[in-house]
């Protein structure tokens, strides 16, 4: 039933269209991007004397095109040689830089989206991330595919192939090895690009999801180009730009498919008939800040280590972003402080036994007003004021007393934590 719930998800989510529009989006910066970024990394392997594989790469990317991929990958590779960096002076050199970094911040855009992450990653750790992205990341592609080349042509290697059943399973095993590579490379975005904690679990199976996607799609697209002869008459030249840009959105859109059922793997609460973040109402709101302070407080009470938003939300059964908001509300009150662990985890700001009810639910009702629209700034009849502060009133006379404290559980208790 977990199966048939999830593609029934993906299905509504296609249909929605928010994955294509980020596809298409991813498209567009794609091709602003390419020669950036590919002259970026060009300039880096240059270093290491292997700048002659972006060729190779790129024509097995462009493989379903046929005789346009090489035609397109020659273009390219064009188009990178003739970039001289001394030319573009200081203002395009980091136009140039800039224009790389977009298409990873927009993939990291569409990643979050998909995990539901409303805040992205400190300038900080963002600017780490993309450099290493763009500079060590086609250092490892490259080596990995250059110690891969270097086994299969030694001489030991090449002697036990030509032995029987070994070389069949060389040759088989030979097959496979595309597979694996882009499984691993839509695993390896899936845990390092969204802002969030990715399970190795998850990731792999939306990366095997994700690669065996595109490697069929690869086979069904370059039959689609051999037989696409009538619109090379239609378009004439730009078949070929045409035919690249289906190509590069049925990448993206896989390459997102693929994170959607990593998403929906790790987090089955997600798996509901409708979509998008689910809508608390404010009994539901007061509830589930209480519910969060109870457990943090009790870790902290009993001297147990504290509880990331991830643990938090699976012990509430609640999808993490709406427990994230409400921790994040509570934090900005400092009602609850977090460490720099790796999740963060989350403590109680000061003594539990100061922290009162009456001033966590007023924390909680209202999160999200702001200046210029409050309480204060909605004018109603002097009527209902009274009858608010009235409401008000008794509501905190009936919590006056109970505190952060009141909320911990008994760890005797079954019904407990």
């Amino acid at each position: 039933m977990r199966v048939v719930r999830m593609l029934v998800v993906l299905v509504r989510d296609l249909s929605e269209g928010q994955l294509t529009l980020r596809a298409m989006s991813l498209v567009y910066t794609t091709l602003l991007s390419i020669v950036p970024l590919l002259a970026l990394s060009f300039s880096v392997l240059k270093g290491f004397g292997v700048y002659n594989q972006i060729e190779p790469l790129l024509l097995t990317f462009l493989e379903p095109l046929g005789e346009k991929g090489v035609e397109i990958t020659e273009r390219i590779i064009q188009f990178i040689a003739n970039m001289n960096v001394g030319v573009l002076g200081s203002v395009g050199l980091a136009l140039l830089i800039y224009t790389a970094v977009s298409l990873v911040q927009k993939i990291e855009e569409a990643f979050n989206f998909i995990w539901h992450i409303a805040q992205p990653r400190r300038f900080g750790e963002r600017f780490s991330r993309y450099l290493t992205m763009l500079l060590v990341g086609p250092i490892l592609v490259f080596a990995a595919l250059g110690i891969t080349a270097s086994v299969m042509s030694a001489e030991v290697v090449r002697g036990v192939v030509a032995i029987e059943p070994f070389g069949q399973v060389v040759y088989a095993a030979g097959r496979l090895v595309p597979y694996v590579l882009v499984i691993g490379a839509f695993t390896f975005a899936y845990i390092f690009i969204p802002n969030a904690k990715v399970r190795l679990g998850p990731a792999l199976v939306g990366g095997f999801v994700g690669g065996i996607l595109w490697q069929t799609a690869g086979w069904a697209f370059a039959e689609f180009v051999a037989l696409s002869g009538k619109y090379t008459a239609i378009y004439s030249s730009l078949a070929i730009l045409i035919l690249f840009m289906i190509w590069l959105y049925l990448s993206w859109l896989i390459l997102l498919f693929g994170a959607s059922v990593a998403f929906y793997y790790e987090h089955p609460e997600y798996l509901v008939a409708l979509g998008g973040e689910p809508q608390l109402s404010n009994r539901m709101r007061e509830r589930l800040a209480l519910g969060t302070m109870s457990l943090i407080a009790g870790r902290f009470v009993y001297g147990k280590p504290p509880l990331a938003a991830v643990e938090l939300s699976r012990l509430l059964n609640t999808p993490l972003n709406a427990v994230q908001n409400v921790l994040d509300t509570l934090e900005r009150n400092a009602l609850v402080s977090v460490n720099a662990g790796d999740p963060p985890a989350y403590s109680p700001a000061r003594d539990v036994s100061t922290i009162s009810v009456r001033h966590l639910l007023d924390v909680v009702r209202a999160a999200g007003e702001k200046g210029y629209f409050s309480g204060a700034e909605l004018p109603v009849p002097r009527q209902v004021e009274r009858a608010l502060a009235r409401l008000e009133a008794a509501a905190g006379a009936s919590v006056e007393h109970l505190s952060a404290r009141d909320l911990v559980a008994d760890p005797a208790d079954p019904a407990g934590e």
